[in-house]
C-alpha cells in the first residue's frame, strides 16, 4: 500500500504514518443535529439529551456515499451518511456523582436508565470533507438520526409474532423497543446499513431465577428458563441494574423480552421516517457480524459468528435473488425476509492436528436434523428464536 509502518507506542494519541491524517470527530454526547443541547463533561446531561446525541463506545460502523444528486445511495467518497453502532456504556463516567460516595450509581433510578438505553444502538451521522481534507459534520442535515433502545423497530421473519415474542406491552409479538450492545456490521448492496446485538443478555436481571416466573407464563417456565440459561441471562446480568428499576428488563416479571433481541437488524440510513427491522430468519444469539455477499448464482448469503467462547458460525442464504441491474429495487430491499440459515460443522481431516479439516453446512430448519416438537422445536419460529 505504500506506507511507512508506525513504531510500536503506548501513549495516549492516534498514530497513523507519514502522509496521514487522523481526526477525531462525532464522539459521545456531540448534538446529533443543529438543536441537539451541547455535551456536559460533568455527566448531567439528561437522557432526554442523550437521546439527542451521539451514543457511547463506537464500535461497527460504515460509510455510504452519496449518489451525484445527493439525495440518495450511491458512491460518492466526498460525502455520504456515516452510521456508528453504540455498544456499551461505562457507568464509572456516564453518570453523575450522587448521594452515597461508597456506590457511585446510587441511589439508581429508573432516569438513569433511560439514559443508558439511549447512548446504546446507533448514530446515522451526514460527514462531509472540507477543502483542507478534514471531515465534518453537517448539522443542519435531515439524515442526522440517533437509533437506540427505546427507538420503535418491527419484528419480521419466521419469529414474528409467535407467543414467544408476545409481551404485555406489545401483545402482537411484531413490535419492539430498541436494539441492544450492537457490536459488528455489515452492509447490504442496496444501500442499506446490518447491525448485530451480541451481549443483549447482560441488560437483564432475573432476580429470582425465575423461581416466581410470571403466572402468564407458567406453562412455558421450563423452556424460558432453559433459554434464559443458554443465552447467559443471570440474577444480576452485567450489573446495569435496569432490571431493578424498568419491568421490562425483568426476565421474571416479563420473560419474552429477551426473546426480542439477539437480531441482526437492518436500517436505511437514507430514510430518516423508516423504522428499523429485525429480520428473524437470521436467528436468535450474540451476532459478531453480518458479512454479506452475493453467490455467484445470485443469492444472498449472509455469514455471522456467535461471540462467545465454543459457539457457532453461520450462514443465511435468501430465497430470491439479487438483481443486480436494479441493485436498490423494492424486490432486492426484501431479500432478507426469507431464507435458510445454517450452522457450520468442523471435522478433522484425515490427519490429525494438520489444520487441513472439512466442513459441512447443516441447514437450521423445522423438521430436519432433530428439529422436531420432540426436541422442543414446535414450528420455523422456535428454531430462529432458540438457535443457539
Amino acid at each position: 500500500m505504500g506506507f511507512s509502518a508506525v513504531g510500536t507506542s503506548t501513549a495516549d494519541t492516534m498514530v497513523v504514518p507519514t502522509g496521514y491524517v487522523a481526526t477525531a470527530f462525532i464522539p459521545w454526547g456531540e448534538p446529533i443535529n443543529a438543536l441537539g443541547p451541547a455535551w456536559k463533561p460533568d455527566a448531567t446531561n439528561s437522557a432526554d439529551d442523550q437521546e439527542q446525541q451521539v451514543g457511547d463506545n463506537h464500535d461497527g460502523m460504515w460509510f455510504f456515499g452519496f449518489n451525484t444528486a445527493g439525495n440518495g445511495y450511491g458512491d460518492r467518497s466526498n460525502e455520504g451518511l456515516l452510521v456508528v453502532n453504540h455498544e456499551y456504556i461505562n457507568p464509572e463516567y456516564f453518570h453523575a456523582p450522587d448521594t452515597d460516595a461508597a456506590d457511585w450509581m446510587a441511589p439508581f433510578t429508573f432516569e438513569k436508565a433511560r439514559k443508558a438505553l439511549a447512548a446504546h444502538g446507533a448514530s446515522v451521522v451526514h460527514v462531509k470533507r472540507a477543502a483542507d481534507g478534514s471531515w465534518e459534520q453537517v448539522k443542519g442535515s435531515a439524515y442526522n438520526r440517533r437509533i437506540h433502545g427505546n427507538t420503535p423497530m418491527t419484528l419480521q421473519g419466521p419469529a414474528a409474532g409467535h407467543p414467544l415474542m408476545r409481551t404485555a406491552a406489545d401483545p402482537s409479538g411484531t413490535q419492539v423497543l430498541g436494539m441492544l450492545n450492537n457490536c459488528g456490521n455489515g452492509w447490504t448492496p442496496w444501500g442499506t446499513y446490518l447491525t448485530c446485538e451480541e451481549n443483549w443478555n447482560g441488560y437483564f436481571g432475573a432476580p429470582t431465577s425465575g423461581a416466581t416466573i410470571a403466572p402468564d407464563f407458567e406453562d412455558q417456565k421450563a423452556e424460558i428458563l432453559a433459554g434464559q440459561s443458554r443465552y447467559g441471562i443471570t440474577t444480576a446480568g452485567f450489573g446495569y441494574r435496569w432490571h431493578t428499576v424498568d419491568p421490562r428488563f425483568d426476565a421474571d416479571v416479563n420473560p419474552n423480552e429477551p426473546h426480542r433481541f439477539g437480531w441482526i437488524v437492518e436500517i436505511d440510513p437514507f430514510a430518516p421516517a423508516s423504522k428499523p427491522v429485525k429480520r428473524t430468519a437470521m436467528g436468535r444469539f450474540k451476532h459478531e457480524n453480518a458479512e454479506l455477499v452475493v453467490a455467484a448464482n445470485g443469492k444472498v448469503v449472509v455469514y455471522s459468528g456467535d461471540d462467545e467462547r465454543n459457539e457457532y458460525i453461520y450462514k443465511f442464504v435468501s430465497a430470491g435473488t439479487f438483481d443486480k441491474a436494479n441493485p436498490t429495487s423494492a424486490a432486492n430491499r426484501r431479500l432478507l425476509e426469507d431464507g435458510t440459515l445454517y450452522v457450520a460443522r468442523f471435522d478433522t481431516g484425515a490427519t490429525v492436528g494438520d489444520n487441513m479439516g472439512t466442513g459441512v453446512w447443516i441447514p437450521l430448519v423445522f423438521g430436519q436434523n432433530g428439529l422436531t416438537a420432540a426436541n422442543g422445536f414446535a414450528s420455523q419460529a422456535e428454531v430462529m428464536i432458540k438457535t443457539r
